[in-house]
């Protein structure tokens, strides 16, 4: 509560997400945009993501990326191509397009949203002055960002190493046994440190320390790397949503680590 006034996607607050409004969008959430809330809560509430898929998952799409995808493309948040083009006395002279991975289109506006789960953090960059340009042109009202958040990034290694303690691994054969072949440089990288002489490396913290190091780096999308750029001011002044993903919707079981295919990915 602030003022006495409820704060917009406090539901995901309470469950641990990081939410940052920047430029009044809490109070245009509130004021123009009441079925955004509830439609950003139920598509997030009760997401979740099993270890295997924080370890098995190609590039930047993890199957609960998928499913969130689904998610929002089923409450009428589709992607969408913004075309905007200018004429001079009725002569086309400049035409730029800007893709959008989910847009929703409500009475008193659109709001465009993009999901940066894993992607090297230059893209924050790209989605923020994209947000930035369409509002600019009075294509957008608000756009939101979602991505790993703070306790989330900070949790990786336990959770990765809490895989590795569970499923008892101790070389590369176990490893492939569940599902994961690692390439022949990050193997190198994990024998170099198990098969030193000197203070040899146990090869469940080996692998974790090469596996997250590698996949879930500081140079990719997460919390922090977000708030560096707002507060530098990119994206401004187009009102912003942040969310961050928490720690707490991570699931561990039992099941198979599945690669994914590229031909598997969806919108």
């Amino acid at each position: 509560m602030t003022n006495g006034v409820s704060q917009p996607l406090s539901g995901l607050a309470a469950q641990g997400f990081d939410i940052r409004f920047v430029s009044h969008a809490a109070g245009i959430l509130l004021q123009d945009f009441p079925e955004a809330i509830a439609e950003l809560q139920a598509a997030l509430s009760g997401l979740t993501l099993p270890i295997t898929e924080i370890i098995g998952s190609g590039g930047g799409e993890t199957r609960f990326t998928q499913r969130l995808r689904k998610s929002l493309a089923g409450m009428h948040w589709p992607k969408h191509v913004f075309e905007i083009a200018k004429t001079v006395d009725g002569v086309p002279k400049e035409s730029t397009s800007h893709e959008v991975d989910h847009v929703r289109r409500f009475e008193h506006g659109v709001i465009a949203l993009e999901i940066e789960w894993n992607n090297k953090d230059p893209f924050f960059d790209r989605d923020l002055e994209n947000f930035k340009r369409l509002h600019a042109e009075g294509a957008i009202s608000v756009g939101v960002l979602i991505t790993r958040g703070a306790s989330l990034q900070a949790g990786l290694w336990a959770a990765v190493r809490r895989f590795a303690a569970e499923r008892e691994l101790q070389d590369f054969d176990d490893l492939a046994q569940h599902g994961y072949v690692p390439t022949p440089k990050q193997k190198a990288n994990v024998l170099k440190r198990v098969e030193r002489a000197k203070d040899p490396v146990p090869f469940g913290d080996a692998w974790t320390d090469n596996f997250v190091g590698n996949k879930y780096g500081q140079a990719t999308t997460h919390w922090d790397k977000l708030m560096e750029r707002v507060a530098r001011g990119v994206g401004n002044p187009c009102p912003l949503v942040l969310i961050g993903l928490p720690a707490a919707m991570i699931r561990f079981d039992q099941a198979a680590v599945d690669t994914l295919d590229d031909g598997e990915l969806t919108p």
